[in-house]
């Protein structure tokens, strides 16, 4: 069994405790990892910040050469990477090897955005008082960096803080979510190689609750980087005073679906926006809203489709749908799937569990107050409307305190330009899901679904200060 330590200044240290580690899919004890105490994380900090103190006279090459390299040893070990996510994460391997290839593209790019960090110049004589002088900006390093992250991408959702941080200068005290720390650490193992100084890196394994405290209101802490839940990332909010943040937080994705689209060209698009993981992301398709023209046709189509999901070992290449990522959150939605069948709701499709997975689940006849709809389920589930007319469609949409992506699929271009306009998200994905992402586009919601971007070259800002700088010419 492996047994883990923090990684502190370059080393691994020892803890006085330490928890199991179960997998998701068979309950069995994988590892047992380290426990850090709050002064583990203090130490951690103080640390990042001499390292950050030598580090933050790198060159940009230097910068990104590190992470070219975290790249090529990547790279070389995608398929041992996608088994660990199948093992701590109960993702399946085709999932799991997307998401690496995913997190290579994102180091990719943040050594890329290493090399065009960059300022611009300031016309000050076109002020009164400005003439014989220069101006310019330019970004500089914040200093430490405190990141705490989820399960659901265990490498690549780290990579979105580690990249766009080391590329500018930036040290990290990273947290990992606590059923999803071992990827984390083999990440410490690949920078180390890498050429990372000892000391830019500092992974502390643990309880959330007992460590973020000090994470956020250490006053060597600089920025503070969150993915995680609405409730958590408001406590942040409140805690983090004048240091700089960015939340990812939850969602209910929406997608609108208009009579000018081939079902049978996206039917099984949408199934995998709605299952993937079992639908334990942020974007993941959650409501479905249909113009009722084509309500029938496209329920019956999604429900064959979703019926053909195989629900599995994440270690099996045929597994499509694996195990939720403990018993607590497959009781959780199995209580929502009978409290919403009690008001009404329509199970068409799944609606059946075991301790640890649930089948892919479809519910009609669904009201907007239920849980499954108006709240993030994070599970295999969607929910299937229908509507008249387009201008109902966005309301229903819209009619949530969340808004991180949502999507429409039409062939008429007035109505996704509407759509684009007047629909409350972060991003609009036009004749996709809205479980679509790339890892260089600005990701991150409105109203209550966070707080900044994220996407590297806009992770990037958030990630510096701009600085100002001027010369009088002439004395």
């Amino acid at each position: 069994m492996k047994e883990t330590k923090l990684w502190i200044n370059g080393q691994w240290v020892d803890t006085c405790e330490s928890y199991d580690l179960t997998s998701p899919y068979s309950g069995e004890v994988i590892a047992k990892v380290a426990k850090a105490t709050p002064h583990d994380v203090e130490i951690a900090i103080e640390g990042a910040q001499a390292a950050f103190k030598k580090f933050k006279s790198s060159t940009a090459y230097e910068r990104a050469e590190i992470l070219y390299r975290v790249v090529a040893i990547m790279k070389s070990r995608r398929e041992e990477f996608a088994e660990i996510l199948a093992q701590e994460a109960g993702k399946p391997l085709t999932a799991g090897l997307a998401e690496i290839d995913r997190t290579i593209a994102t180091y990719q790019f943040a050594g890329e955005a290493a090399k065009q960090l960059s300022g611009e110049t300031v016309p000050m004589d076109a002020a009164p008082g400005g003439s014989d002088r220069i101006g310019w900006t330019k970004r500089v390093p914040l200093g430490v960096v405190s990141a705490i992250t989820p399960f659901n991408f265990p490498f690549n959702l780290v990579a979105h803080k580690l990249g766009p941080a080391f590329a500018v200068g930036n040290a990290v005290v990273l947290k990992p979510a606590t059923q999803t720390p071992l990827s984390s650490i083999v990440m410490a193992e690949i920078f180390k190689e890498a050429g990372l100084p000892d000391g830019m890196l500092q992974i502390v394994t643990g309880s959330g609750s007992e460590l973020s405290d000090t994470l956020v209101t250490h006053p060597l802490v600089k920025k503070v980087t969150f993915t995680g839940s609405g409730a958590v990332g408001l406590k942040i909010k409140e805690k983090v005073g004048l240091r700089k943040v960015t939340l990812e937080l939850g969602s209910n994705a929406g997608l609108i679906i208009e009579p000018s689209a081939p079902i049978d060209k996206i039917v099984n698009r949408c199934v995998g926006g709605a299952f993937g993981f079992a639908g334990q992301v942020c974007i993941s398709l959650q409501r479905i809203f249909v113009h009722q023209s084509i309500y029938d046709e496209f329920v019956k189509a999604f429900v064959t489709a979703t019926e053909k999901l195989v629900v599995g070992d994440p270690m099996d290449e045929r597994t499509d749908v694996s195990a939720m990522i403990n018993p607590k959150e497959v009781t959780r939605i199995a209580e929502w799937i009978e409290e919403a069948k009690a008001q009404g709701a329509t199970v068409a499709a799944g609606g059946t569990f075991t301790e640890r997975t649930l089948t892919p689940t479809v519910m009609t006849n669904v009201e907007f107050d239920m849980k499954i709809v108006c709240q993030e389920t994070f599970a295999p589930i969607v929910s299937i409307v229908s509507y008249e007319t387009f201008d109902k469609a966005i309301a229903l949409l819209n009619n949530s305190d969340l808004g991180l992506n949502a999507g429409i699929f039409t062939n008429n271009l007035e109505d996704a330009m509407k759509a684009a306009e007047e629909l409350e998200a972060g991003a609009v994905i036009i004749n996709d899901v809205p479980t679509f992402r790339t890892d260089n586009m600005p990701y991150g919601g409105v109203k209550k679904s966070g707080y900044g971007r994220e996407g590297i070259k806009y992770a990037v800002n958030e990630m510096t200060e701009l600085k100002f700088i001027t010369i009088k010419t002439k004395l």
